[in-house]
């Protein structure tokens, strides 16, 4: 019997050594490409802390990478692949084109476990209830980020405005010129905070409210990423339409700025879908599903943002940066703990998207310099 087993341990040492035997295939692929308009901010945390978990899970090392663009942008680079994508997942913006694009046959249903699925509610608002995740599967949010406004405060007090509380506070005759924002046609976070004025006001007054705040506007920033840094240099006084987590990272960065979340701003779950004939599958799927798990929350609520699910709060030690967080918000530590107004009706929206946009290009970017005078 010795001889037979040490037969037997020799075949199995020549079979290695020639390359016979089949090796365990890894888990999860090597790689991760992600179409994102979201900033490298959020995203090289994300992808540090998923390296990281990949490592101590499986003991392998995966490269994350990153296709940046404007939401307009990656969403039509993935219209134009056509099913077979150069990135495998898509993250950010309104879920409005993720719908569009499942339609379209370009997305994969999300199989991620029932538990981490069913932690996230369908809804988060009143009185129109804002999705957070798809029914079919297609996408889910993860993470709570409101759209709001961001002011310098010591610019604010030398032009003799009061600090910012709400939209309309934007259109003091006193801040002609010191307001920035970006053009809807470019960033999903104004393009949303568009149609909150036009769904707020009815059409029309809607747009006499954006023209007057085009009338303050100083410039039009190519990039929602150029309004807070231009507010936080003290070029600007204010800014419309930006996403907590930009705020804060000019906070972070020792700029003194405040942002306000206003009435029934609008609140992205930045939704993330993996991309139909995605190259590295398992490695998105595995990326979402990090992200469910307490771990991957951490990653947003230290950079200005919130849990997706009421079990996390943002937390942390006296002086860290998710404590750091919950000041700047005034106080906010779970979007579950407030009232979050809402107005915003995403079937409008969709089917308006372009409309909205033809309609700011034809009638305040192209007439900005008459609506000042």
């Amino acid at each position: 019997m010795k001889r037979v087993l040490a037969l037997f341990g020799f075949i199995f040492l020549i079979s290695i050594a020639l390359g016979l035997t089949p090796l365990a295939a890894a888990p999860i692929e090597d790689q991760l490409v992600i179409q994102t308009p979201v900033t490298k901010f959020i995203t090289d945390a994300a992808a540090k802390a998923f390296t990281e978990y990949a490592k101590k899970q499986w003991g392998m090392e995966i490269k994350v990478s990153g296709l940046y663009a404007g939401t307009p942008v990656c969403y039509g680079k993935i219209v134009e692949w056509k099913g077979k994508p150069q990135a495998d997942i898509f993250w950010g913006g309104e879920s409005a084109l993720f719908d569009k694009l499942a339609e379209q046959g370009l997305l994969e249903k999300l199989d991620v476990s029932k538990a981490a699925w069913d932690a996230i509610p369908a809804t988060i608002g009143t009185p129109v209830p804002l999705p957070l995740k798809d029914p079919n599967r297609f996408w889910v949010g993860t993470t709570l980020e409101p759209y709001g406004l961001i002011y310098q405060p010591k610019l604010l007090a030398r032009l003799g405005v009061p600090p910012i509380k709400d939209w309309d506070d934007l259109l003091n005759p006193k801040l002609k010129g010191q307001v920035t924002q970006c053009t809807p046609d470019r960033s999903s976070s104004s393009h949303a905070s568009y149609e909150i004025a036009l769904q707020l006001h009815g059409w029309d007054k809607g747009w006499d409210w954006l023209k007057k705040l085009a009338v303050n506007t100083g410039t039009f920033a190519t990039r929602s990423r150029d309004v807070p840094s231009l507010v936080s240099k003290g070029e600007y006084a204010a800014g419309f339409a930006v996403p907590s987590y930009m705020a804060f990272e000019e906070r972070l960065a020792g700029y003194d700025v405040k942002f306000v979340y206003p009435s029934n701003a609008f609140v992205t779950n930045e939704p993330m879908a993996i991309l139909k004939g995605a190259p590295h599958p398992k490695a998105a799927l595995a990326f979402i599903e990090f992200l469910m798990t307490g771990e991957g929350q951490r990653v947003f609520m230290e950079r200005g943002l919130f849990p997706i699910t009421p079990k996390y709060k943002v937390a942390g030690a006296p002086g860290s940066t998710a404590e750091m967080a919950v000041e700047f918000t005034s106080g906010v530590r779970s979007f579950y703990d407030i009232k979050v107004g809402n107005i915003y009706k995403d079937d409008v929206a969709q089917k308006r998207y372009s409309e909205v946009n033809d309609y700011f290009r034809k009638n305040i970017l192209e007439k900005h310099k008459d609506l000042i005078k």
